[in-house]
């Protein structure tokens, strides 16, 4: 067995990817069923993220639909990836995830991010601009606080029932995420969006800066990325061609389209920019066949030294998303 993927977790984020001819709801339903079959798989957690007002994505609550997932298993650790904390109050915030750690006790876990709404008329119907973002180690001490007991910012406030729970919190590495992350002791889940030589700098940075706290004796890493795998190499690449296209339809429309079958996407007709957009959303993926993908998260596991993985795929054909994971966890289980 591979030592490197042996000693590591593996977990699942979903961001509720609504697909071609479906609607919002039946992608959340889709959300929840998925993290029972990721439970039978013998995943770590199952996170579920926030978009606003963004065409293509129905994950808008985290933490409600944090609930209805918790609610319909029974083991695997169910959390955010993440709440936005500049969009939120940290004394709501707190009292969210205190009643989820009350109701599924032992099985929540508290992902924070930094970013705010995707458009202009978005941040302004949240009542936030981008300047709170750079408030947002400010945010995450008020949050941690309100658990402790010991936040300052606004005396004799109390977050019921949140406070004297712990729950695991991690800091999504946007912008200085990596930074306030060691600066709080805590975890870390980061990917290569600006590459992997940008992803493994900043990972050594979050270790040389990190500080122990009582949310965290050890740094922790949790690198998040797309990973396919099927019989062939090719099946692998079609998988992903959904989620590449609308990442690049986004970049040049300013919205997520649905996802479409890989047949479409394979025969559409594209712009220059568009391709060369296309090409780029491929980047930094990781698929092929079971011997191809294990290979190659054993050589990133081991330049990182990641202690988890966040395995982030979407796709248009579902049976095809499932057999992936079905085999992922079949390397992790037995390579």
């Amino acid at each position: 067995m591979s030592s490197a993927i042996s000693a590591t977790r593996f977990s699942v984020l979903d961001r509720s990817r609504v697909r071609a001819g479906h609607d919002g709801p039946g992608a959340l339903r889709d959300t929840v069923r998925f993290a029972q079959q990721a439970e039978a798989l013998g995943y770590h957690r199952f996170w579920v993220s926030e978009h606003h007002s963004v065409p293509g994505v129905a994950g808008s609550a985290p933490t409600v639909l944090a609930a209805a997932v918790a609610a319909a298993t029974s083991t695997i650790r169910v959390g955010t990836g993440g709440v936005m904390l500049p969009n939120h109050q940290p004394l709501v915030v707190a009292e969210q995830f205190g009643v989820l750690e009350s109701l599924f006790p032992g099985r929540i876990d508290m992902g924070l991010g930094r970013s705010v709404g995707f458009t202009d008329g978005i941040r302004r119907a949240l009542g936030h601009g981008k300047k709170d973002a750079e408030e947002f180690a400010t945010l995450v001490a008020e949050l941690l606080g309100y658990f402790s007991g010991e936040q300052s910012a606004h005396p004799h406030v109390h977050a019921r029932p949140a406070e004297g729970l712990r729950i695991p919190a991690f800091v999504l590495a946007t912008g200085a995420g990596a930074q306030v992350a060691a600066a709080a002791g805590l975890p870390l889940v980061i990917a290569a969006v600006r590459g992997e030589g940008e992803m493994l700098r900043a990972v050594d940075g979050y270790r040389d800066a990190f500080r122990p706290s009582a949310w965290g004796e050890q740094p922790y890493v949790v690198l998040s990325g797309t990973v396919a795998v099927a019989a062939t190499t090719e099946q692998a690449r079609r998988i992903l061609l959904p989620e590449a296209w609308s990442t690049a339809y986004s970049r040049t429309h300013g919205e997520f389209p649905p996802l479409a079958p890989a047949e479409t996407i394979a025969g559409l007709r594209m712009t220059e920019r568009e391709r060369a957009l296309f090409d780029e959303a491929q980047r930094g993926q990781l698929h092929g066949t079971e011997d191809e993908v294990a290979d190659g998260l054993e050589k990133l596991i081991d330049r990182s030294g990641a202690d988890e993985f966040l395995v982030t795929t979407s796709t248009y054909d579902r049976a095809a998303l499932l057999d992936s994971y079905r085999r992922l966890a079949r390397i992790t289980a037995s390579r």
